[in-house]
């Protein structure tokens, strides 16, 4: 199947401008891809080289901020925060209730969640979904070589295997064509992709259909629109602050902390030449340079002592006070961190993680939400972002595994993908917190209605049930059933044992 091939022979535009209306102009395509013009009656050579370096060059940047600790601590807030692992539920699940408005088939419907965890298991998404996540995240960008069976495509997607984002590059080549007048006009643009690999001094090129990758970006580019940002971008300035600084301050503190002494040799009346070989002989008699070796526990030569750390030797001529040794003391203020905290609390917030995440020390106190910090709140609602970005890797894979397997058409996708959600499992602290308060505020107003005998007289049972409990039509079903399951269960065995009326003991 051509659709889904590794090479494309040169087929004019995977999208195509309107025949209606003529323009010299591409399309807006500012996606992150790079734009070529091409076709018509002229040759061409493009130079993909600087693209590529560009894009690793930054991908590379990204993944050297994101080994920073404060950064690797954000981002693991992030990740734990958006893919949930649960030993009992998926971590992402498909949601189709929304297909009922375009009159979807059950039967259709029951195969989208089939293929769905299909897809899920070809991800391996419940074991590594954090990791494809944070790849996804770091990156600014994540692709999937989708692998069919040659043999029969209709079987679906045989594998689905891992691309490094630095070896692979989206492109867009405008085909212009001259009308009758002899103006250049847009024709269409044809979309693949540009693999490049790099082994032993050899780069290997290869073009690339484009349904045979899944893609997902972060949805930030450049000021160009030819580069993908990661969402790390922001953070790389505090990011390399922060390690600049702490670096310095190392070097600082064993500049400045240890005493050291100042030693002046009292040189009479010698001329400067004699002086000079005096003191080097008392300095080389008298100083100690015998050091500890910590990777051994012994006592050395220390031949390689630091400079910075070696004592002063001063001569001092006849009429002075003769010779004398004054220790110097070691740096003050040693202990200040506060630059630190600073540029810590900069990366967090770069990266919209609470500051307050940064405190390890600090105790939850599991209250109600209303003590919940606007940070969290922020933070949260942040995440859900992420997840409705990175759900466009879902949507690919289904679309093709859909596709292929003659479930739908693309006609058909292009109306069910806006009815198809991805629900991600949550157990954020702020999340639980709100679902008890909320179901709490219920329960009151529900006891507050049936107290004053307003059930059956202004309100129905199923617009209590609807309206209050938030109970959709299949959860009033299962909970009916559970209902009266448990019910006939207490009947038996009231009547079925010794005559006691006493309450089952239903758990």
């Amino acid at each position: 199947m051509e659709l889904f091939g590794y090479k494309i022979e040169k087929k004019i535009g995977s999208s195509v401008v309107d025949k209606g209306s003529k323009s010299f102009v591409a399309p807006n395509l500012d996606d992150g891809s790079t734009v070529i013009d091409g076709g018509g009656v002229h040759a061409f050579s493009v130079n993909f080289d600087t693209a590529f370096k560009t894009q690793q060059e930054l991908i590379a940047k990204y993944r050297a901020c994101a080994r920073n600790p404060e950064a690797e601590s954000a981002i693991d807030d992030i990740v734990n925060e958006a893919v949930v692992l649960d030993p009992y539920k998926d971590p992402v699940t498909i949601y189709l209730d929304k297909l009922d408005t375009v009159d979807v088939p059950k039967n259709i419907k029951d195969m989208i969640a089939t293929e769905f965890d299909v897809i899920s298991k070809k991800l391996e998404f419940n074991k590594s979904g954090p990791e494809i996540f944070r790849r996804w995240y770091e990156d600014g960008a994540i692709h999937y070589h989708i692998i069919f069976d040659n043999d029969n495509v209709k079987k679906g997607i045989k594998e689905l295997r891992y691309i490094d984002s630095t070896n692979i590059k989206k492109i867009k080549e405008v085909i212009k064509e001259k009308d009758k007048d002899g103006i250049e006009v847009v024709k269409g643009v044809d979309e693949y992709w540009i693999y490049t690999k790099e082994s032993r001094g050899i780069t290997q090129t290869l073009k690339v259909a484009l349904e045979a990758v899944a893609y997902c970006d972060s949805g930030l580019y450049d000021k160009d629109k030819e580069v993908t940002l990661s969402y790390l971008h922001k953070a790389m300035k505090p990011i390399n602050q922060l390690r600049m600084l702490e670096d310095s301050m190392v070097i600082y503190r064993i500049t400045r902390a240890p005493e050291r002494r100042v030693f002046y040799i009292d040189v009479g009346n010698l001329p400067k030449t004699k002086a000079e070989q005096y003191l080097r002989n008392i300095m080389n008699k008298f100083k100690n340079k015998m050091v500890y070796d910590a990777s051994s526990g012994t006592v050395a030569d220390g031949k390689d002592t630091m400079s910075m750390m070696e004592d002063f030797w001063l001569p001092r001529k006849e009429g002075g006070r003769g010779t004398e040794v004054e220790t110097l003391p070691g740096g003050q203020n040693l202990g200040d961190m506060d630059d630190v905290a600073y540029f810590q609390k900069k990366v967090y917030q770069s990266l919209h993680v609470p500051s307050s995440r940064m405190e390890t020390e600090q105790s939850w106190s599991f209250s109600r939400t209303g003590e919940i910090t606007r940070d969290e709140i922020k933070f949260q609602k942040y995440v859900t972002k992420l997840r409705k970005r990175f759900s466009d890797l879902l949507y690919s894979l289904l679309r093709t595994q859909l596709l292929a397997k003659g479930i739908i058409d693309k006609g058909e996708w292009n109306v069910y993908q806006e009815n198809i959600n991805f629900i991600f499992q949550d157990d954020g602290y702020f999340s639980e917190l709100k679902k008890l308060e909320i179901m709490t505020s219920r329960i009151e107003m529900l006891d507050t209605i049936s107290s004053g005998e307003m059930i059956g007289r202004y309100y129905s049972i199923e617009w209590v049930r609807k309206n209050i409990l938030m109970q959709s039509e299949e959860d009033m079903d299962v909970l009916d059933k559970q209902m009266e399951a448990e019910k006939k269960e207490k009947q038996a065995k009231n009547t079925g044992g010794d005559g006691d009326d006493k309450a089952p003991d239903l758990y």
